[in-house]
Parts: C-alpha cells; sequence; structure tokens
C-alpha cells in the first residue's frame, strides 16, 4: 500500500458516508424529509414519516455505507498485531471506520447536517467486530422491546458495544474499543435532542405514524 491508497480510501469512507439515503429516498416519495416529524434524515424519521419499507431501506444503505469502506480497510489495509504505523496498523481501518461515521453524521450533501450515525457505525463494528456487534444488536432490540424509542436502544447499543468488544474481541482486536468508546460519545451527543425529549416525555414512540410537519 502507498500513501495515495491510503488517502483515497479515507476518501471514499467519507464520501460513501455521506450519502443522504433518508433525503433521497423522501425526494423519491416527493418530501423534504428534513420538514417532516423529528427533521432527522435517518431510519426512524423515514420509517416513521414514510413507512416499514423505505425506514428499512434507509437503514440498509446507511449500514452499507459503513460496513462497505470498513471491510475493505480491514481486508486490504490492515495487518493483525502490525505495530508499523504505515502499512497494515490498525489506524487504517479505525480511520476509515470514523470518516464513514462523521461523513453520515457531517455529509457535505446536505451542509454538513445529516443523520445520526447510528446505521452507518452499526455497519462499520460489523465488519471490525462482528460478534460483539450482535451483541449489541441483541441489546437494541431489548432496549426498543422495552421502551418503545429507537433512540433508547440506540444508546443501549452503543454502551454495550465497547464493554462487549471489551470482553470479547481478541487481542488484536482491542484497539477497535477505542472507537467503539469514541462512537458511544458521538451517539450520546447527536441524541442530545432525543434525551432531552425522552425526560419531557415527548420523544416520540417508533409505532408512531405519520409524525406530519416538522415543528
Amino acid at each position: 500500500m502507498d500513501i495515495f491508497e491510503i488517502v483515497l480510501l479515507f476518501t471514499a469512507s467519507y464520501l460513501l458516508g455521506g450519502i443522504p439515503t433518508g433525503y433521497i429516498i423522501g425526494r423519491l416519495k416527493g418530501i423534504d424529509i428534513r420538514k417532516h416529524g423529528s427533521g432527522n434524515p435517518g431510519t426512524a424519521n423515514v420509517y416513521r414519516t414514510l413507512g416499514k419499507v423505505p425506514g428499512i431501506l434507509t437503514f440498509v444503505v446507511d449500514f452499507l455505507k459503513g460496513f462497505a469502506p470498513t471491510l475493505v480497510a480491514a481486508q486490504f489495509f490492515f495487518e493483525p498485531g502490525s505495530m508499523d504505523f504505515s502499512k497494515g496498523h490498525w489506524w487504517i481501518p479505525v480511520t476509515a471506520g470514523a470518516l464513514a461515521i462523521a461523513g453520515h453524521i457531517w455529509t457535505i450533501f446536505l451542509g454538513f447536517k445529516g443523520g445520526k450515525g447510528v446505521a452507518t457505525a452499526a455497519g462499520v463494528f460489523m465488519a471490525l467486530l462482528p460478534i460483539p456487534t450482535a451483541g449489541a444488536f441483541v441489546v437494541f432490540g431489548l432496549a426498543v422491546a422495552v421502551t418503545s424509542h429507537i433512540s433508547v436502544g440506540s444508546m443501549a447499543a452503543s454502551v454495550a458495544l465497547p464493554i462487549l468488544c471489551f470482553v470479547l474481541a481478541k487481542d488484536y482486536q482491542k484497539p477497535f474499543t477505542l472507537l467503539a468508546l469514541t462512537v458511544c460519545v458521538l451517539i450520546f451527543y447527536t441524541h442530545i435532542a432525543n434525551i432531552r425529549r425522552i425526560l419531557a416525555g415527548a420523544e416520540l414512540s417508533f409505532k408512531h405514524r405519520g409524525a406530519g410537519e416538522k415543528k
């Protein structure tokens, strides 16, 4: 590998992560998703506003935006146990994954105002640490089942993920826990508005459909 390949990987990771899936799907349906419901172009708002199929499609594409570049980085730019910072070091897949998540949250295509990063982060960690990520999905499902709030499930999974990474990851995968911790903080940051609504008892349930115009 050379510096040009790494720069190309990182640039592609950010741009791919920045594809505004929910916004595009909304436009295909004749609406600007940013003007409906919570105003967020992510899976939950698309699901509530446009329905189950558009919501699932948004999640799948956003997931793949994180999974694809991170998998490429892990397969071709990472050598387990490598101490050479310029070749095969863990910083390369970690940076590729982080840029995909950043691209989603601060997308260049929508004035640097994108989604909350949950689905894209799930794709990143499925490429890096599939077993801990599967465990985080279970935590997400349980939290949503109990609370009916996707936001609560997302935050619960973000807390569970670094713990599961620390416990279940192989030795050469342990550095990826640093990214998991960073993402946990980032997910809580992007959910500040949700936390406020939860405390006020005003958070929308994922069962709530037809959210209407953004308030």
